[in-house]
């Protein structure tokens, strides 16, 4: 039992939490979700767990790890001038980004080196010039590295006395002062993901390890653990290559579709949602390594890459769309906002709405905001879809330098002044519900105490918890076709107004909050139903202004039964 708690202790205090308001059959009354991200599970990200990696051989060279190296004999580092694209030199005096190199890993002992600029260091035969112009990598691409243990290396590649790299030493070097004897400087080494793994351990031994981690990493006692404590929703990260199981291309591993597939059956065992989220596209959404990127670039936007990628979310669609489990579909994890441009991804989530909705009527559709400088508004402008869109906010008080300097009330504050009119405003824009799909309660304070950690956990959890998402318990309404409006049916949420009468309570009209796929204020809601009949207008009133958020606009509670009602009205 203690293994277990201080498993999920760490997941509830490290993983990001699911943020948002919902009501669906299944949960015997409990109207507010509660979720986790198993993160870490189906998508690797190596800071959850270290020790899958440490028995790769060469682990500070897997790929993506920047390097540079220094010429022992000319004391002058190895450099792409402007970035590559030219011959290379053997002429700086310290290391830059022309003089750091990002690794591709062949073998434990073969790289191929690429530039920023994205060239790859090549050479055609003993004797030739090292250039930084091959756009591709293949065999005239990889250099064999020789290590010894005081941090000198051997590339088969000799520094000339005119600056030139050649590869044209003759013979054993030794480990002295001479040309082809470099100090290799590891820069970063921040990619653990499922390329660095499956890539630096081969395919037999990956498969071993992936094999254990997806069965014992998180298992139905897990799920029997959350539905226990109160969690009634997970967001599970998949990553592109589970549409071409069990045999998907190299290097990535097969193997996690089958584990999908046990997922929804235990949270249907256990009455918990999915969220599918696709956290790793082809070619990288945004370089990181959960992401699955080689070496930290941005390949994503190619026709090519988001072809595939929709095929993901067709496959996924049309695998678990009548799962009773299922709660939506993520078409996107965190796009960049840096590489991603917004021509791209609009339509992309367009593409990938009409496919969920093909085929099912029901799911949530759910978008990312852009990470980075990028304004979440611009998703509620796109107009992605007509019928159960949900944008998801990912709030960190983390990755920015602008939260480095913070006090922990400056955090707190921040929360408050900058976070939470963010979600009001969002709320009551037209359109796509609000979802805080990853927040943690982390920071870059070092002194804070222990009741200020608190006192931030809990300006999140009020905060966030006005976030819009709302999926309502109607459960005749899985026999409605997708389009109600040629039944001439509308389906109305109204939550009752109350005052007091004496002592006692009493309910007045029931207050009109949306309509079944709308969420909007409520002059819309009444140029939306204007020609209704007085004899149905009658019955209901309509709340002016925004959306209203809980505990506001005089209803007693807008979410939990048995204060709102779902209304079927038969237009004339």
């Amino acid at each position: 039992m203690e293994l277990v708690f201080n498993k999920w202790l760490f997941a509830f205090s490290l993983f990001c939490w699911l943020i948002f308001s919902v009501a669906f059959s299944g949960l015997d009354e409990d109207s507010k979700v509660r979720g986790v991200n198993l993160g870490g599970w189906l998508v690797l990200e190596g800071w959850i767990k270290p020790s899958l990696f440490e028995d790769i051989p060469n682990a500070d060279m897997l790929d993506g790890t920047q390097v540079s190296f220094k010429s022992v004999r000319l004391q002058k580092y190895v450099c792409a001038e402007n970035g590559g694209g030219m011959d290379i030199s053997v002429n700086r005096d310290s290391a830059s980004s022309w003089e750091t190199f990002s690794l591709w890993r062949v073998t434990e002992s073969e790289f191929q080196f690429r530039t920023t600029q994205g060239q790859f260091l090549t050479c055609y035969g003993n004797g030739c010039t090292v250039s930084a112009t091959a756009k591709s990598a293949s065999l005239m691409e990889t250099f064999q590295i020789e290590r010894n243990n005081n941090g000198r290396v051997h590339i088969k590649q000799r520094a000339t006395i005119d600056n030139q790299l050649t590869a044209d030493y003759p013979g054993n070097p030794g480990w002295d002062d001479n040309a082809a004897v470099f100090e290799m400087s590891v820069v970063a080494n921040n990619l653990h993901g499922d390329y660095q793994l499956a890539n630096g351990y081969g395919y037999s031994k990956a498969k071993e390890v992936l094999e254990t981690h997806r069965r014992t990493f998180i298992n139905a006692g897990d799920f029997e653990f959350l539905q226990r404590t109160g969690i009634n929703t997970v967001r599970i990260p998949v990553g592109w290559w589970i549409a071409y199981d069990p045999n998907p291309p190299a290097p990535f591993i097969g193997g996690t579709l089958a584990v999908l597939d046990n997922a929804f059956s235990w949270a249907q065992t256990y009455k918990i949602k999915c969220i599918i989220d696709l956290h790793a596209a082809p070619g990288s959404q945004n370089g990181m390594e959960h992401s699955a990127s080689r070496d930290g670039t941005v390949g994503w936007t190619t026709s090519e890459s988001v072809s595939q990628t929709l095929h993901g979310i067709n496959f996924l669609s049309s695998r678990y769309a009548n799962h009773p489990a299922l709660l939506g579909i993520e078409l996107l994890n965190e796009p960049s906002a840096a590489s991603v441009p917004l021509d791209i991804l609009v339509p992309y989530y367009k593409q990938g709405y009409e496919i969920v909705r093909k085929h099912s009527p029901s799911a949530y559709v759910i978008v990312c905001q852009r990470i980075g400088n990028a304004d979440p508004i611009e998703l509620y402008k796109a107009d992605i879809g007509s019928h159960n869109v949900v944008v998801d906010l990912h709030y960190y008080n983390l990755f920015d330098p602008y939260f480095v300097t913070l006090s922990p009330i400056d955090n707190i504050q921040f929360i408050y002044k900058s976070r939470e009119p963010q979600v009001q405003a969002l709320n009551a824009a037209d359109s796509p519900l609000v979802f805080i799909g990853e927040w943690v309660n982390e920071w870059n304070v070092t002194n804070g105490t222990q009741t200020e950690y608190q006192d931030f956990g809990k300006a999140q959890l009020e905060v966030y918890n006005a976030a819009s998402f709302v999926k309502h318990r109607i459960p005749y309404l899985a026999s409605v076709p997708e389009s109600v409006s040629e039944l001439h049916v509308t389906y109305i949420l109204a939550a009752y107004k109350s005052e007091m009468v004496g002592n006692q309570v009493q309910r007045k009209k029931p207050r009109v909050l949306c309509l079944h796929g709308f969420r909007t204020s409520g002059e819309i809601l009444k140029k939306i139903i204007g020609k209704w009949p007085e004899s149905v207008l009658g019955n209901f009133d309509f709340l002016d202004g925004p959306y209203p958020a809980r505990g506001k606009s005089g209803v007693e509670s807008l979410y939990d039964p048995p204060y709102y009602e779902w209304y079927q009205v038969n237009e004339v």
